[in-house]
C-alpha cells in the first residue's frame, strides 16, 4: 500500500505531479522541473522529505553503539546539535545506507536515514544493539520534515523563527542543528543541512503542525519543489543517490566517499577490515564525474568505455545550471585524465560517445566548478 505524508493533500492542491517514491506517493514536480531547479540555485525552495525516517537513540552506551556502527567517528560529535554524514556498513564493507546522526546529549543521538531503506535499516541498527545492553532505539514516526533550499532559504526561514531564537538559529554553522519555537509557538528541530548543495536548513516538525509549516513558508516567499528538481540539484552538487550509486555490494571508497571515513585507532567498527585492505591495496573500482558536450542525455545503465575495462552509468541527468548532460559513472580502477573528451566514451543506442571525465561536485554555489 502507497503511504502518503501529512502534506499530501497540499501537493495536490498545489497541481502537483505525483509518483510512487520508494512506496510514497511524492510529488515529482508542480509543473516545471527546469524553473523548480533554478528556483532553489536563485533563490529559495522547498521539499517535502517527510518520508524520510528519523530514529533516536537513548542509553549509556550510545556513543560506544555507534562507534561500531558506523564508519565515520562520531567522536568527532562533541557540541550539542552537531551532525555527522556517514555510511553503515555491512561485514563486507558495503553500504547498507547513508546517513546523518546528529549529537544532542551522551545519551541521546538522533539519525535519519532514507525512506527506500527503513525497514532493512531499523532491522539491522536493532539487532546491532543488542551487543550493546540498555540502547534504547525509537522511529519518530510522529514528526514531518522540510527542507528549505537555496541562498535565500535560511532569511526567508528565519523570518518564521521567534524572536527569543532567532539570532541562535541564525548563527547555526553548517552540520548544526538547534531546538526552537516559530512566530506560531510550533516548537521545531532545525539543521542546517541539504541535499542541493545549497545552503539553507531541513526543519524537523511535529506531524500535526507540518500543514501550517509549509504554508507559512509559501506566504514567506519559499515555493516548493519537487523529487525531478530534488535529484538534478543534488547530482550537479556531487552527491550520491542511495540504491543508485552506491548500495550492499559497493564500498565507501567505491562510491568516492573516503571521505566519510575515520580509520581512528582503536575503533572496530563494522567493515573496517574491508576498507583498511581497500586503502592499502587499491579498491578494485572508481567513481568518476562524466560530462557530455554533444546533445543527449546520460542514463543510469548506460555501458562505459575505459581504457581500463567496461563499466556503467549511475546517476545521469541533464544539467539545468550547466546546460549539458552530467552523470556519476563506476568504472574498473585506473588513471583517467581529466579533460579531454575521448579517454572515456558511452555507449549510447549503439553509438561511442567521446565525454569528459572532470571533478565533482559539477556545480558550486550556483556555478559551474572549473573546467567543466
Amino acid at each position: 500500500m502507497t503511504q502518503k505524508t501529512i502534506l499530501n493533500d497540499r501537493h495536490r492542491a498545489l497541481g502537483a505531479r505525483m509518483v510512487d517514491f520508494g512506496g510514497w506517493d511524492m510529488p515529482l514536480n508542480y509543473g516545471s522541473q527546469i524553473e523548480e531547479h533554478h528556483q532553489v540555485r536563485r533563490d529559495a525552495g522547498m521539499f517535502d522529505v517527510s518520508h524520510m525516517t528519523v530514529v533516536d537513540l537513548h542509553g549509556a552506551q550510545v556513543r560506544d553503539f555507534l562507534r561500531k556502527l558506523v564508519a565515520n567517528s562520531v567522536d568527532k560529535l562533541k557540541a550539542s546539535g552537531k551532525a555527522l554524514y556517514t555510511c553503515m556498513l555491512n561485514a563486507q564493507g558495503g553500504v547498507i545506507d547513508d546517513l546523518i546522526v546528529y549529537y544532542l546529549d551522551e545519551s541521546w543521538f538522533r539519525i535519519v536515514v532514507n525512506a527506500a531503506t527503513r525497514d532493512k535499516d531499523l532491522a539491522w541498527i536493532g539487532e546491532q544493539a543488542k551487543q550493546f545492553g540498555g540502547v534504547e532505539m525509537k522511529e519518530r514516526a510522529e514528526l514531518a520534515m522540510i527542507a528549505v533550499q537555496g541562498p535565500n532559504a535560511r532569511e526567508k526561514t528565519l523570518g518564521l523563527i521567534a524572536d527569543g531564537d532567532r539570532a541562535r538559529i541564525g548563527k547555526l554553522g553548517k552540520f548544526v542543528a538547534g531546538q526552537a519555537k516559530t512566530t506560531d509557538g510550533i516548537d521545531v528541530f532545525v539543521a542546517r543541512t541539504g541535499y542541493t548543495g545549497e545552503d539553507g536548513f531541513e526543519i524537523i516538525v511535529p506531524e500535526q503542525q507540518a500543514v501550517a509549516l509549509w504554508d507559512a513558508l509559501l506566504d514567506a516567499g519559499v515555493k516548493p519543489a519537487g523529487l525531478g528538481a530534488r535529484d538534478t540539484l543534488r547530482l550537479e552538487a556531487g552527491m550520491n543517490l542511495y540504491g543508485q550509486d552506491m548500495d550492499e555490494t559497493v564500498s565507501p571508497y567505491e562510491a568516492a566517499l573516503a571521505w566519510t571515513i575515520a580509520l581512528d585507532e582503536g575503533r572496530p567498527f563494522t567493515g573496517r577490515d574491508v576498507l583498511e585492505k581497500q586503502k592499502a591495496e587499491g579498491a578494485p573500482r572508481q567513481m568518476i564525474g562524466l560530462v557530455m558536450d554533444e546533445k543527449g542525455v546520460l542514463r543510469h545503465g548506460q555501458k562505459v568505455l575505459t581504457a581500463h575495462g567496461e563499466g556503467e552509468i549511475l546517476s545521469g541527468t541533464f544539467s539545468p545550471t550547466l546546460g549539458k548532460a552530467i552523470a556519476f559513472a563506476r568504472v574498473p580502477a585506473g588513471d583517467i585524465p581529466l579533460g579531454a573528451a575521448g579517454n572515456v566514451r558511452v555507449d549510447i543506442r549503439g553509438k561511442e560517445v567521446p565525454v569528459r571525465v572532470v571533478k565533482f561536485p559539477f556545480v558550486r554555489d550556483g556555478k559551474a566548478q572549473e573546467g567543466i
